[in-house]
């Protein structure tokens, strides 16, 4: 699926964008359960608010409990002072996850295709697993910073194995809050590790290295229908969105069955609900 010169790239600088993944009619599909999910999601069954400035005191057990389900999630300016949402629910909602690549038909046929599953075994998953789907929306105006990160935190692997999967479903630019990364970064140690043990969250800082600063981070603007790729070690970022257009993606994290995932990782299976490839 992926040529010589991309495999090498993604090798060299820990990611790979490539263009026309999934056409226009496939996107619209995911849209529109997407919006449907929304628009069924009664606020009162959960007011969580997604950051990552604070995870281990955001996290909360609607977040927690949301690891093999579908749920959404509230962006962090979406509330004024008087406990009122500042606009419609539909410009919102955060993210919707993590489980809709398992439990939504919609979104099960647009994770899983033998073209993604091709370009899993090119970038070197042996039996990808996938573990965790997000439909992010960026809402326009009020779409929350991510914080500098690197995925293997949350997906710990030995050795790690980690690899994310981000479709663009609509043109994502510098203004509308792309993904920045630090090209060549995944080579670098992993900083934070997400443990869980039940109910009880923390982050271990495992290294003190900085994260990377506009000397060296660059965007990855990405045209609708772009799937980029990247290594869990890769430190990547992406800014509020002040803009009055949205930035809809959609992302999967997979890792290699042949290595050891870690029973501390804050999504677990067991043989009721198997963790499952791409295809």
């Amino acid at each position: 699926m992926l040529s010589t010169e991309q495999r090498d790239q993604f090798q060299r600088d820990g990611y790979l964008v490539v263009p026309g993944f999934k056409t226009m009619d496939q996107i619209a599909r995911l849209r529109q359960r997407a919006g449907e999910i929304v628009n069924e999601f009664d606020p009162s069954q959960g007011r969580s608010i997604f950051t990552t400035r604070d995870q281990t005191t955001a996290t909360d057990e609607y977040f927690l409990r949301s690891d093999n389900t579908i749920r959404c999630f509230f962006e962090e300016e979406a509330f004024g002072p008087d406990g009122q949402l500042r606009q419609e629910k539909a410009l919102s909602i955060n993210k919707i996850g993590h489980a809709l690549h398992d439990l939504d038909p919609v979104f099960e046929a647009f994770s899983r295709d033998a073209k993604l599953a091709a370009v899993a075994r090119d970038l070197g998953l042996v039996d990808p697993k996938v573990w965790q789907s997000m439909y992010i929306f960026k809402q326009p105006g009020i779409g929350g910073e991510v914080r500098w990160h690197q995925d293997a935190t949350f997906f710990e692997t030995t050795p790690v194995s980690v690899t994310t999967f981000w479709f663009a479903l609509e043109d994502a630019t510098i203004d509308n809050g792309c993904l920045w990364v630090e090209p060549g970064g995944h080579r670098g140690p992993m900083r934070e590790r997400f443990v869980r043990n039940g109910d009880d969250i923390k982050m271990e800082t495992l290294d003190s290295m900085p994260w990377p600063d506009d000397s060296s981070a660059v965007p990855l603007e990405a045209k609708a229908g772009s799937l980029v790729c990247f290594h869990g070690l890769l430190p990547h970022y992406s800014a509020p969105n002040r803009s009055p257009v949205s930035r809809h993606a959609y992302t999967l994290h997979a890792t290699d069955g042949t290595t050891t995932y870690s029973p501390h990782n804050w999504i677990q299976r067991d043989a009721s609900f198997p963790v499952r490839g791409f295809e």
